[in-house]
This record gives structure tokens, C-alpha cells and sequence, in this order.
């Protein structure tokens, strides 16, 4: 006759201990929750810093709580399967998928509700600041993207690392797509510059994401060439506008 062991009861310590080392594993091992964790961070201590209200304070964590939660899940599930299954299941594959699915519904709510509340206060101040500034001719921004450019070809011919067009240090792409973010930060005027510029720093992004994933730069070569980019043609703008 087999000999039945009982699990010791947990106690309600054990219970929170259990919790926490599992959200000490997923911050560990899962790249995507280290980041949503920083980008918490800073959502937070900007909420504070500029003195949200507090339903916003409210949407804020409930949002952050949702993505925290779906990517835990997310974790877990993947975990599950790959314990459970050592070869391909287009049916484990599915339940990848859709868990993944649902950490990228909460975090475009997350973002949206991120954009809701700070859009309003933080168009608000750099509009102000951009208003000081005398408005800029379409000239000016032309110069900032032909020096731009300029420094990119000069930096890769110092380096002797890529050509023009692909790869070396910096990205030539991402240098431009962020001096063009940059002007359009300054040129647009109106109730919509805000708007307009959140979307063109967006497609920046995007443009540096793509040079990275298809393997034509690193992540250091597009950073330098985003800032690069950007502080030329703030420079510019700050020395002729």
C-alpha cells in the first residue's frame, strides 16, 4: 500500500513569499516585463511631476496593473507549454499567440490612456516654450536635414565603418527620420502640434526599429544616429529660427 504525503498547509506568509518570487522571476527572465516595469517607472514619477489629478493617477495604475497581469499570464501560459510539450503543436503555438495577443491589447490601452492624460498638460508647456521661438522658414529645416546628413557621411568616413545608405556608425536613417521629427517639432504650429509631433517621433522610432531588426544596424549605431539628428537640427533651429 502506497504511502500518501500531505503538502503542509501554507500560511498566509508562504502564500505572499510565493507571490513575490514569482514576480521576482518573471522580471528576471522576461525582457518584455523589465521593460514595461521601466517605462512604469517613468510613467509614474512624471504623473507626480506634473501633478495629475487623481482619477488620472487612477487610470494610470489600473492601466499599468493590466499590462503587468497579461504579461505575467502571458508567462506563465508559455511556461506551461513548453513543460508540457517538447515538440510543435500548431494548437500550443495558438495559445502563444493569443496570450501574446492579449499583452498587446493592454499595452495600446496602456498607451492610449498614457496619451489621454499627459497629451493635454504636456502640449500645454511645450508649446509655450516652442512660441518663444520666432517661427522657423521652411529653409531652415532643409538646412538641418542636409547638414545632417553631411555629419552622417563625414562620421562613417572617419569610421570607415558602412557605406552611406547601410550600416557603420551612425544610422543615417534614423539620424534623419529624428531631425525631421525635430523640425516638424518646430515648424507645426496650432492646437495640433502636439498631435503631429507625437506621430512623427512615433514613424522615428519605427524607422530605428527596422534598421535593428533587419540586422543593418545595432541598437548602439541607431541610438547615436537618433541623437545625432535631433540635436543638429536643434541646433540649427536655436541658431537661425
Amino acid at each position: 500500500m502506497e504511502r500518501v504525503t500531505k503538502r503542509r498547509p501554507q500560511n498566509l506568509l508562504d502564500s505572499f513569499n510565493f507571490a513575490f518570487e514569482g514576480i521576482i522571476h518573471v522580471l528576471r527572465t522576461q525582457r518584455n516585463m523589465r521593460i514595461h516595469f521601466l517605462v512604469a517607472v517613468v510613467v509614474l514619477v512624471a504623473a507626480v511631476w506634473i501633478g495629475v489629478s487623481k482619477l488620472e493617477l487612477i487610470a494610470l495604475l489600473l492601466a499599468i496593473a493590466f499590462v503587468f497581469i497579461t504579461e505575467m499570464i502571458n508567462s506563465a501560459i508559455e511556461q506551461a507549454i513548453d513543460v508540457a510539450t517538447t515538440s510543435f503543436d500548431p494548437l500550443a503555438k495558438l495559445a502563444k499567440d493569443v496570450a501574446a495577443g492579449a499583452v498587446l491589447i493592454a499595452t495600446v490601452n496602456a498607451v492610449a490612456i498614457g496619451y489621454l492624460v499627459f497629451s493635454g498638460e504636456v502640449s500645454d508647456r511645450s508649446s509655450r516654450l516652442l512660441d518663444s521661438l520666432r517661427d522657423a522658414p521652411a529653409q531652415i529645416t532643409l538646412v538641418a536635414l542636409v547638414l545632417t546628413i553631411i555629419v552622417v557621411i563625414g562620421t562613417k568616413a572617419y569610421t570607415g565603418r558602412g557605406t552611406p545608405l547601410r550600416g557603420g556608425l551612425p544610422s543615417g536613417h534614423a539620424a534623419v527620420a529624428f531631425a525631421g521629427w525635430m523640425a516638424a517639432t518646430y515648424v507645426i504650429t496650432g492646437p495640433h502640434r502636439f498631435l503631429i509631433s507625437s506621430l512623427t517621433f512615433i514613424m522615428a522610432l519605427l524607422v530605428a526599429q527596422t534598421r535593428v531588426e533587419t540586422g543593418v544596424h545595432s541598437a548602439l549605431e541607431v541610438t547615436y544616429g537618433g541623437l545625432l539628428g535631433a540635436l543638429i537640427t536643434l541646433v540649427v533651429f536655436q541658431v537661425l529660427a
